[in-house]
This record gives C-alpha cells, structure tokens and sequence, in this order.
C-alpha cells in the first residue's frame, strides 16, 4: 500500500468511529498500534492522551507534531460509506485528518531516524474541543525530556483550496475566557414591582452597559469581542423575577486588552448591585491563551512551503480570528506555528467546521503529511 493510500485509509477509519473529549479511548489506542507498528516509542498521558517519539541517531535539537483527538457531538448527515457509527457524534471539525497527517509524517520520518540529528515528538492531544487538553499534556510534560525547541499544529481549512497551506504571521486566534453571572434580587406580585427587586431588569441593564466596554473602552484598532449568549430566568409572565444566570464568553487578542475588559465588566457589575440593590455571583474563567505564532518559526515554514509546495500556493492570511484554539497553550511555553491546511475542491468539500455535512478533499493529506516530514528534517538539519 502506498503512504498515500495508508493515509487516507487512516483518516477514514478515525472518521468512523469519533469519541468524545475525555473519551477517546478507542482512538488513543488505534494512534498507538500505529506508532507500535512504525516501531516509534509511545506512552500514554494521562487517560487518552499519546506522545510518540523518534530520536535521531546523533543528539540534536527536537521538534514536536501536534494532531488533536476529539469529535463532536454533531449527528453526521454526509452519504458516505465511512460515515461515522457512533450516532450523535461527528469529526466535524477535521480531527480526523490531523491525526492522519502526523501518523503519515511519523511513518515518513521513521525511515529516516537513522540519518537525523535530534529527536521529534507526536503529540496526540485529547479534548480540544473543550480548551482542556493542551494544559492536560503541558501538565504532563510532554514538551519535557527532552525538551522540545519549537511546536507546529495544523488545521484543516474549508476555506483554503486543496492543495495550498495558510500561515499566519503572529497572533492568529484570540483567548477565550467564560463567564457565568448568577443575579438574585427579591420576588414580588407582578402588579405590585416596588415590593421586589427585579433580576432581570438589573441582568438586562448589565448586558447593555458592557456593550459600551468594547466600543469606548477597548483601543478601537484591538480586536475583542464581548458576546452573551444565554439567558435564563423568570417565573411567570406576571411575577418579578427573582434569579436570572447569564452565559457568555469574552475573546481578544492581547493581555492587556483581556485584562481591561475583565476589570471593567467586573466594575459594572458591582455598579448594577448597587443601582438596583440586588446581589450577583461571578464566574470568570479563562478558557484558553490567544495563539500567537513565532514571526520566526512561521518564516521557516513559509521557506519551507515555498520549496514544497511553491509560492503560489501559500496563503498569507492578514487578520487574525476571534476563534479559540488550545494549540496556543504550547506556544506559551515553546516558539511554534499553527498551519492551516487547505481542503476546499467543490461544494461538498467546502461546508464550514462543526457542520453535519463536514468533509475534505482527501489528497490533501498525504501532501500536508510529506510537507510536516520535510519541515522537520529541515529545522533538524
């Protein structure tokens, strides 16, 4: 079987069978017969996680793959003949293809171990989906012993045409932070108001107040972005409400700029207790780091698709996204870059991430493995 074929037949035998973050336990062991099969060392990392290893017949400096595990819990709605079996849940976002590529560039680099200088690291990571497996690996040090010099992550992409890679220069996506807001005033006969205190008014006047944190507080040329996306409270049509949570994430692009918005939503807050003498319960979580690239690494993976691929290939992508991304938990210990990959031949092969109708054009993958391999044995050499 060529390197190709074995690839795609890699990428559609994930695609049957997703799991869950957290659960994918099946997958962690398919990734590790491959590695077993290839004969690259292994461990497991914690419950689902794989680290694969190769080092090179001379001490040298060491490299790290990144692919992500983890499907989503979409019902696939492709007609396809490895349409996914484990109902409600779907590859939707590309797993499946990252994981194909860096078993690919691990099979290709494997015959090669005995001319490299240095080592490589695969890392098979759980639960992007959540924003918890990149720490999870971090915490297990699998950028340690030895330790990794830089990190490259890919991204399938429907929007980039099969056959071509987008490369970002610095920041790329945004960090994401969570927040939950817990509103408790006092119930009260809908026709008698000033007997309460009402939540959903003081909720209501909280979500229009912080609007104004992004367009008059934020440096209009910083990216961020303030969105509430739940709302739930209430108990009749002709009672005063008594409790009302709220959902909602913030995104930017800096620490500063994250920093502001975290002090000033929490100013207003306290601002809304007071003007309407309710109480609030605050749940700020930070989710994830905005994924920054090295201006460095990112100039050595364009010099290195410019001879593989060829210029006219390469995408320079000029804005940065919103999206969140773990990949940017390594970058905060090691210089990387995250790679999109392109996809997109037709309608069917162009349906956005998370879609029911996600799909690929298959030949990009054994590409993007062989491009992998070459970066690596660059940046080794």
């Amino acid at each position: 079987m060529t390197i190709e074929n074995e690839i795609i037949q890699i990428r559609r035998h994930i695609h049957k069978y997703p799991e869950l973050s957290g659960c994918e336990f099946n997958t962690a062991k398919f990734i590790e017969s491959k590695l077993k099969e290839f004969k690259i060392p292994y461990k497991r990392v914690g419950k689902t996680g794989v680290l694969g290893i190769i080092k090179g017949i001379k001490p040298g400096k060491t490299i790290a793959l990144r692919a992500d595990m983890d499907a989503l819990p979409v019902q696939e709605d492709n007609k396809i003949g490895y349409k996914s079996k484990n109902a409600g849940i779907m590859h939707a976002c590309g797993h499946d293809a990252h994981m194909a590529i860096v078993l690919g560039a691990a099979k290709l680099l494997s015959r090669k171990k005995d001319s490299l200088n240095g080592n490589i690291k695969f890392i098979f990571q759980p639960s992007e989906e959540t924003s918890s497996g990149a720490k999870s690996m971090v915490d297990g040090k699998v950028l340690e012993n030895p330790k990794a010099d830089i990190i490259l992550g890919i991204h399938v992409c429907p929007w980039i045409e099969s056959g071509k890679i987008g490369l970002k220069f610095g920041a790329m996506m945004a960090a994401v932070d969570k927040l939950n807001i817990e509103f408790e005033g006092e119930i009260a006969h809908g026709a008698y108001p000033h007997l309460g205190k009402d939540a959903l008014v003081a909720a209501c006047e909280f979500i229009s107040s912080v609007q104004y944190v992004i367009s008059r507080e934020v440096n209009p040329v910083k990216p961020a972005v303030v969105t509430f996306g739940k709302i739930k409270g209430g108990d009749g049509y002709n009672i005063i409400c008594e409790k009302v949570t709220l959902d909602g994430t913030v995104r930017s692009l800096s620490g500063k700029t994250r920093k502001l918005i975290k002090e000033s939503i929490l100013r207003k807050l306290k601002a809304v207790e007071t003007a309407y003498g309710i109480k609030s319960k605050v749940h700020y979580h930070a989710v994830g780091n905005a994924l920054i690239n090295s201006k460095e690494i990112t100039e050595m993976c364009r010099k290195a698709a410019k001879e593989f691929y060829g210029s006219e290939n390469i995408v320079i992508l000029e804005k940065p996204s919103m999206g969140g991304e773990d990949f940017g938990e390594y970058l905060e210990k090691v210089p990387g870059n995250f790679i999109y990959i392109g996809t997109s031949k037709n309608k069917n092969t162009s349906y956005p991430w998370h879609h029911s109708n996600f799909n690929i054009d298959e030949p990009a993958l054994p590409k993007a493995a062989k491009y992998l391999a070459f970066c690596a044995q660059k940046f080794l050499s």
